[in-house]
């Protein structure tokens, strides 16, 4: 039995394999209740060991390397001492190994994948010293065939351009990219000038190091916000297109992986889809991912992947008339049953869901969530129907691309103001019981969809616990089912 961590850097996550079968996977900001918590609990660590004890313990790092590069980079303290991290949770008796960053984001992604063979591409601000690596796939053997090196990052730059807007630096970036639609891309021949020394897709070279940020740049105080936004996306867009055509054209597979912080890009996940047919994406392909990929990575082989449900269960009888009474008469409710989703979007077990229709709806949900008015929500819909309301041909079930909604005047609440969703598409295989949810929403409403979000406020970790969601009741009047 192993037990993969990632920790020492944003959103900290544990994963306990055994057997080719992940078991459990969950983030530590669940438990502690700090939003992106870097660190471990002994919370989060007894829920685990109530699924097995583990024999070995797998980090997603090798900290020689990455001490190496914090020593380069300026960054403090230079080492993490493990055995310490460990004997805060009474782990330290566990005998422990160590892989690389980038190759657990490559693990997870592939060997999680129904690929035999795969072009991957992982692109993260920085892992150890990579930034962007490709890798040939096939059966159980993965090879780098490029990488990016500190301080060279596509990642950094878009986690400064997050920052300059005043959103927060690897958690936000998110918003970014929505703010994109509101602008147009007219710094891009500036930025690329300001920002880079040389952009050849996959190669880059940076001009500046924007580890720390570039609030340096006078220029662009002058831009809106929304143009610098539309700009930096256009940027990593050009960035993902030209180096996937680069792979389609130099290695083997016709199937990707992506992986990798920026891989939680819906916009730009959409534009590798029409670069390659097959495409796999994680549902939790940035670092906290790298739990899973770690075991990945020392394993080498294919885990049984049925899907992200793997954190805290809520074993309880779902209400389903009663949601659908509260949903007709145009309340917003939570949904807090069956395992919690491992990844950052709320996929119908910890979920805020609303009637996607009518012009109210949106403006509601983002009161509740204290966000961005100009923000939309992800429709989740039976996946039969999808295709009536959506150009789409593919189930989407895990929110990792945008669709063009065919009727955005109807569904206000799910479209953005450039009339595309991230759809999640639901089946029976999916999630029983959120499929169940919706069958019976689309017999009372003749609405095959619901308006889905995560059950938590901005800025706040996803609800994981009944008491969790009896909290969120209470305090949001918001009824939790």
């Amino acid at each position: 039995m192993l037990l993969g961590i990632n920790a020492d850097n944003h959103d900290a996550s544990m994963a306990l394999v055994d057997d080719g079968k992940i078991l459990w996977a969950a983030h530590s900001e669940r438990y502690s209740r700090i939003k992106n918590d870097s660190t471990l609990n002994r919370q989060m660590v007894e829920e685990m060991l109530s699924f097995g004890t583990p024999k070995t313990i797998v980090f997603s790092d090798r900290p020689i390397i990455k001490s190496s590069r914090k020593l380069f980079s300026g960054e403090r303290p230079l080492f993490t001492r493990y055995k310490n991290l460990l004997s805060s949770i009474g782990l330290d008796k566990i005998e422990c190994e160590f892989v690389g960053h980038h190759l657990s984001h490559a693990s997870a992604g592939y060997f999680t994948s129904k690929f035999n063979d795969a072009s991957i591409l992982v692109v993260d601000s920085i892992g150890e010293w990579d930034t962007a690596t490709i890798w040939k796939a096939s059966g159980r053997n993965l090879k780098k065939v490029m990488s990016c090196r500190y301080p060279n990052s596509i990642g950094l730059f878009y986690s400064s351009m997050t920052q300059y807007v005043g959103l927060k630096p690897n958690e936000e970036e998110y918003i970014l990219m929505g703010m994109a639609a509101y602008g147009e891309p007219i710094l891009v021949d500036k930025m690329l000038r300001i920002f880079f020394d040389d952009w050849n897709p996959p190669k880059i070279k940076a001009k500046h190091n924007l580890h720390r940020g570039c609030q340096w740049w006078e220029e662009g105080k002058t831009a809106s916000q929304f143009d610098i936004a539309a700009s930096a996306q256009f940027i990593v867009e050009s960035y993902l297109t030209r180096t996937a055509e680069w792979m389609k054209n130099n290695l083997p597979s016709k199937n990707l992986v992506f992986m990798g912080g920026v891989a939680l890009n819906c916009v730009a996940n959409s534009l590798l889809a029409k670069i390659y047919d097959n495409i796999h994406i994680m549902p939790n392909p940035g670092d906290a991912g790298n739990s899973i990929g770690a075991c990945a990575a020392l394993l080498r082989d294919k885990l049984e992947w049925t899907g992200p449900y793997l954190g805290t269960n809520i074993d309880q009888e779902l209400d389903i008339d009663r949601i659908i009474n509260r949903l007709l008469r145009g309340h917003v409710i939570g949904i807090a049953n069956g395992r919690a989703e491992f990844g950052p979007r709320a996929l119908g077990n910890r979920s805020l869901l609303c009637d996607p229709r009518g012009k109210n709806s949106k403006e509601r949900m983002n009161f509740i969530k204290m966000r961005q008015k100009f923000r939309p929500f992800a429709p989740a819909i039976l996946a039969e129907h999808a295709s009536n309301y959506f150009d789409m041909t593919k189930d989407s079930p895990y929110m990792q691309f945008v669709y063009n909604c065919k009727d955005p005047k109807s569904f206000p609440g799910i479209s953005h103001i450039d009339n595309t969703s991230r759809v999640q598409t639901v089946t029976k295989e999916d999630n029983p019981r959120f499929r169940e949810l919706l069958e019976a929403w689309y017999k009372a409403s003749d609405c095959p969809m619901l308006m889905n979000t995560s059950l938590n406020i901005k800025g706040q970790p996803l609800v994981n616990s009944w008491n969790d969601a009896l909290v969120f009741q209470n305090k949001y009047s918001v009824e939790v089912f």
